[in-house]
């Protein structure tokens, strides 16, 4: 329940997402988050730093943890999901059904 809750904040998902790609500055960072307000950035930063999810290392950059990595890696079967999903989802669609049908 721990990790549902920390995961279901707001914006730590993103986080995780985007730093799974490397270590990113706080502002580089808030800006791949749509330019998430920075006390909403630092509050996330910091429960993910408590968690040992996310690192910020000596040049201020922020980085996965070895926890986080695990992290990630547990969340793309739920990003494979999520794209059967959105197939689902247009497959039922009544404009793309419309269109197909015409």
């Amino acid at each position: 329940m721990a990790a549902l809750d920390l995961f279901g904040r707001r914006w730590s998902l993103r986080i995780v997402w985007e730093l799974q790609r490397g270590a990113l500055g706080f502002r580089a960072l808030q800006q791949h988050c749509d330019n998430m307000s920075s006390s909403v950035l630092r509050q996330r930063l910091t429960e993910l730093i408590e968690a040992r999810i996310v690192k910020q290392e000596p040049d201020a950059t922020y980085a996965l943890t070895q926890l986080g990595e695990g992290a990630y890696r547990s969340l793309r079967p739920l990003v494979r999901w999520s794209e059967e999903w959105a197939r689902a989802l247009a497959d039922d669609d009544p404009a793309t059904t419309a269109e197909t049908s015409t």
